[in-house]
């Protein structure tokens, strides 16, 4: 017997999400002294903002097809 995958309603879109990681992870690195550790903290929290500002863009009017 197939196991049925368990589903659920998110209640905040992707992008919202993303962004709050993206803030929180932004925080504990502000939190640590300069270090390989922070440095990657930082570099993560902006490629998730890179991502929200690209799937906005994808989404543009201007990029739409025409009809």
């Amino acid at each position: 017997m197939a196991q049925r995958r368990r589903r659920f309603k998110q209640q905040f879109s992707l992008k919202d999400r993303l962004a709050s990681w993206a803030k929180e992870v932004a925080e504990q690195a502000a939190k640590l002294p300069p270090s390989a550790e922070r440095d990657a903290l930082i570099k993560k929290a902006r490629q998730v903002e890179i991502a929200n500002h690209l799937g906005d863009w994808m989404s543009s009017p201007g990029l739409q097809p025409p009809k």
